[in-house]
């Protein structure tokens, strides 16, 4: 009995972990995206370059990326952001990093709370041939 217990308690904390966030629901309703690189030190100052994305494949890529397991909330700042527009009015803000490689991951707002999910490296080279663009 206190074996089937600790299993279902275990399980239940590693469902917790990778439960889904719900962002790719928010994100898919977006007609585009703008997306802003950052110096790449992981600073916000200057935006050095926006790309506007229009193409279904590449929004629905991304936010299968966005929606990627959730990590810890990193504290070493941003290589850029994504505004997700419908009709331009901004749905979402996704602030990410992708420049040091202990610390890749997507941030994000939902209901309040605050979202960490990982970038993964596919995601990284995606972002990398966007900002080629």
């Amino acid at each position: 009995m206190f074996r089937l217990t600790l299993f279902l308690v275990i399980i239940g904390l590693i469902s917790s972990c990778s439960k889904p966030t719900r962002i790719k629901e928010v994100v898919l309703g977006a007609d585009s995206v703008a997306v802003s690189f950052f110096k790449g030190d992981g600073s916000i100052d200057p935006v050095m370059k926006v790309v506007m994305l229009r193409d279904r494949k590449d929004l629905e890529k991304l936010s299968g990326y966005i929606e990627s397991g959730r990590t810890e909330n990193f504290k070493c700042g941003y290589d850029g952001s994504l505004h997700f527009f419908k009709k331009d009015i901004v749905l979402k803000e996704v602030a990410f990093r992708m420049n040091e490689s202990d610390c890749m991951h997507f941030s994000f707002l939902l209901d309040g709370k605050l979202y960490n999910t990982k970038l993964s490296e596919e995601a990284k080279q995606f972002l990398g041939s966007v900002n080629k663009k």
